[in-house]
């Protein structure tokens, strides 16, 4: 598991409706990657795509089945355990468009290079 890699959950969520859910994973590599760590920060994929600043649009080129969003907004912990079903790894350009979003949402300096 590292940062940028989406994964689908097989549980059912409650705040998605008691559906599984796709998320990406957004803590740095250190803590994705350290199996001794249980949990990690993702970010939430929606089907409804609304266009804003803190929204990264994936698609079928992305390994999802339909055009759908990140939402930076709503990050939340999951167990790494939940997270059963490696989908795809994101793209140096979807990490980079990750990065700003997540700079937006959280208020942070938008990042350089």
């Amino acid at each position: 598991m590292t940062r940028g890699d989406i994964y689908r959950t097989r549980e059912r969520v409650p705040e998605r409706g008691n559906k599984p859910g796709f998320y990406v994973v957004v803590s740095r590599a250190f803590i994705a990657e350290h199996e001794d760590v249980s949990t990690v920060i993702c970010a939430p994929i929606y089907r409804e795509v609304l266009g804003l600043t803190t929204e990264v649009t994936l698609g079928w080129a992305d390994g999802l089945p339909r055009t759908s969003a990140i939402r930076c907004d709503f990050l939340t912990l999951m167990f790494k355990h939940k997270l059963t079903q490696f989908v795809a790894s994101l793209s140096a350009r979807k990490v980079g468009e990750l990065n700003e979003a997540l700079a937006t949402a959280l208020e942070q300096p938008k990042p350089t290079g």
